[in-house]
């Protein structure tokens, strides 16, 4: 998937590809001029803005697997976020903490099952309560493997269902995160930041937040202190679709002009 940048040295536009890092080392085809593009927007936003943009395309399947693997690199998030957040809290260094993280996590990286269950633990660990919204009925699970393993072909009205409750759930747990999703924000920072000292003095940086789904929820609503008091969550059911419709009206055509269609 590409999109439109702009070089920083002649202003032309050209089009590059999506990085799975976020950093886009790119060279301009009209001057030859290098620049490195940091795309602040982690995987699961980029995943879901990918999903969306194919819903509204009309490819239904590519849409229900970005919004699946959306879900999974959330839960990624949720869980490195909490875990940074409550190593912050006992005064540890986030260099190490981050690092013993990457090392436990390489664990469960091959697995989706055992990822899951991590993200269980830290929700148990930070809400005190179980995750009781994980349910295969409540992820919509059945659907999404019909059709990413068993090519079912699906209707869009469904999609929009799918897509509605990974929204809801996703922005949801991102209100309950708050400011600690800052904390796995600060891991993004840090690898750009190294990567940026190593460039060449001619290289120039540019930093971009393109628009996307969750934009808004980011870092989360106002979340009272931990001390009993009821935090501030979206109302209504974790799979409203009128969430999900709203932010489509909202923020779908800026995701064309990102994606380069419109």
């Amino acid at each position: 998937m590409r999109f439109p940048a702009a070089c920083p040295h002649c202003r032309r536009e050209m089009q590059a590809e999506y990085a799975d890092s976020g950093i886009h080392d790119l060279s301009c085809p009209h001057c030859a001029g290098r620049f490195t593009i940091y795309l602040r927007k982690h995987k699961f936003e980029m995943l879901f803005d990918l999903g969306t943009r194919a819903l509204m395309d009309g490819y239904a399947r590519e849409a229900v697997a970005s919004f699946a693997g959306s879900l999974e690199r959330f839960f990624e998030f949720y869980t490195r976020a909490a875990t940074l957040e409550r190593a912050a809290g006992t005064g540890e260094d986030f260099t190490a903490a981050a690092a013993r993280l990457d090392t436990a996590w390489k664990l469960l990286s091959a697995q989706s099952e055992r990822q899951l269950g991590a993200f269980a633990l830290a929700y148990l660990w930070r809400e005190g309560e179980a995750a009781d919204f994980l349910s295969p009925q409540a992820l919509g699970s059945d659907f999404r493997n019909r059709v990413i393993h068993r090519g079912y072909l699906p209707q869009r009205t469904e999609v929009d269902a799918y897509a509605a409750r990974v929204f809801a759930l996703i922005d949801r747990l991102l209100t309950q995160l708050g400011e600690a999703a800052a904390h796995a924000q600060l891991e993004q920072e840090l690898t750009y930041a190294a990567h940026l000292a190593a460039q060449p003095g001619e290289v120039i940086a540019v930093f971009e937040e393109h628009p996307g789904m969750f934009r808004v929820r980011r870092f989360g609503g106002q979340v009272a202190a931990k001390t009993g008091q009821t935090k501030n969550l979206p109302s209504g059911p974790a799979n409203d679709a009128a969430a999900f419709q709203a932010a489509l009206r909202e923020r779908g055509e800026l995701l064309g002009k990102v994606f380069g269609r419109g």
